[in-house]
């Protein structure tokens, strides 16, 4: 859940990396430190790339020198006095602390760390940090994304979906009394590449409107800064904590998810009933990290009111529509194609015409009021017994709308006739 992206840290704190607790693997319920491999390295950030020997790069501890790329620590005096492993028993090296005084004040650094899994070497993850050092002690500020699932690391990065809203939060750890003022600053940048940033100096116009809680420990940023800048690639979220004699900032980078794109949907047949099978079909659809599912929402005169009618892991599936609530009875339709990150593509397809099959819900009512025997074989009743999630969702949809119209002629039919609506129960 937590994802920072840069501290600040005083010279004068120890620094603990601790992987082999704050990791998380999708694959298990909780992390298990003692099934990894782990290595740290780091670099003095915007000026050296990661220290090396021949592109072999070199683990912070290791004492070799690459003169392009110095190493972080300013005296190099080995494990002990800079360095210290802990966990050396039950998961060798998941945390390192790095000892107070051992980095430059008034730097940045990046750190690295690769973990290896011990069974299978071919599995390997990677996390970053960025360090600001300075010649104060200010409380750590930690970032996180409040839906988790939304904010998937990519490298350096967090993967951030530009047709969903985004909500941060943060933590203040340490001695976090007297805090004087919170706020946010967004950055933008358009290059991987580079480590140049540009203020989105629009932050206050947009207060309320793309932006809520820039002066709290939350914000939530709606789609619509995405959706507007889509030529921007990357984007920094920055929060600074003001206290009565320090300052601390954190910082969590993103980059924009890919959506689905280059492909198309059809619809076949255009009009029916509420039982005949409408076939969607989906093709040549491209996403880096795949396509996931694919969902179906319909709306007749407002769009705002979806209702999900279907979904479906393969690109081609049937469905069955309600019956059009207005004079037209069109029925709008819209599938989602998400991939693998929860990124989404809408597409509207064509309108389709769905009128109402009086008979065979007037056979259903039949059948139910007399008990018959042959209430199995009603095709309605056989729908709602093929115990597939979307086919009695639909049946269920469709009927209970139905029902609602009838009920409502039936209660204008008795208030015509001059029934109050007082004596009416149902």
């Amino acid at each position: 859940q937590l994802g920072t992206s840069a501290i600040t840290h005083g010279t004068q704190q120890d620094l603990i990396l601790n992987p082999g607790v704050y990791s998380v693997d999708p694959n298990e319920d909780s992390f298990d430190a003692s099934k990894w491999k782990y290595s740290y390295y780091c670099r003095v950030y915007d000026l050296y790339n990661f220290p090396n020997i021949g592109g072999v790069l070199l683990t912070i501890e290791n004492s070799q020198n690459d003169l392009n790329n110095p190493s972080c620590l300013i005296n190099r005096t080995g494990i002990g006095s800079e360095l210290r492993f802990e966990n050396s028993t039950v998961s060798p090296n998941s945390s390192l602390t790095i000892l107070s005084g051992s980095l430059q004040q008034n730097q940045t650094y990046q750190f690295m760390v690769i973990l290896e899994n011990k069974i299978n070497s071919s599995i390997q993850v990677k996390g970053y940090l960025l360090v600001r050092i300075v010649d104060f002690t200010p409380p750590l500020i930690v970032l996180g994304c409040v839906i988790s699932s939304l904010c998937s690391p990519n490298g350096e990065f967090q993967l951030v979906n530009p047709t969903t809203q985004l909500s941060l939060f943060t933590l203040c750890i340490g001695t976090c009394t007297n805090i004087e003022n919170i706020y946010w600053n967004i950055y933008q940048s358009s290059s991987v590449n580079s480590t140049q940033w540009t203020l989105f100096n629009q932050i206050h116009s947009y207060e309320n409107i793309w932006f809520f809680g820039i002066n709290t420990s939350k914000i939530t940023i709606t789609n619509d800064l995405f959706i507007n800048n889509s030529q921007i690639n990357l984007w920094k979220f920055e929060v600074v904590y003001t206290f009565l004699s320090t300052t601390s900032t954190s910082s969590l980078n993103f980059i924009r998810n890919q959506s689905p794109y280059n492909g198309s949907c059809s619809i076949f047949p255009l009009n029916g009933t509420i039982t005949t099978v409408f076939t969607i079909s989906c093709s040549n659809w491209i996403d880096v990290n795949g396509i996931k599912d694919y969902s179906l929402y319909i709306w007749t005169n407002d769009i705002s009111k979806q209702i999900l009618i279907a979904f479906s892991s393969i690109s081609s599936f049937q469905v069955r529509f309600p019956a059009g609530i207005n004079e037209t009875s069109f029925i709008n339709v819209i599938v989602h194609i998400r991939n693998l990150e929860n990124c989404i593509t809408q597409v509207n397809l064509t309108s389709v015409y769905v009128r109402i099959d009086s008979e065979s819900i007037d056979d259903l009512i039949n059948d139910l009021q007399n008990s018959s025997n042959l209430i199995t074989n009603n095709s309605i009743i056989q729908l709602l017994s093929s115990q597939n999630t979307n086919v009695v969702g639909q049946i269920l949809i469709s009927i209970s709308q139905q029902l609602n119209m009838m009920n409502n002629q039936y209660l204008n039919e008795a208030l015509s006739n001059g029934i109050p609506l007082a004596t009416i129960s149902v």
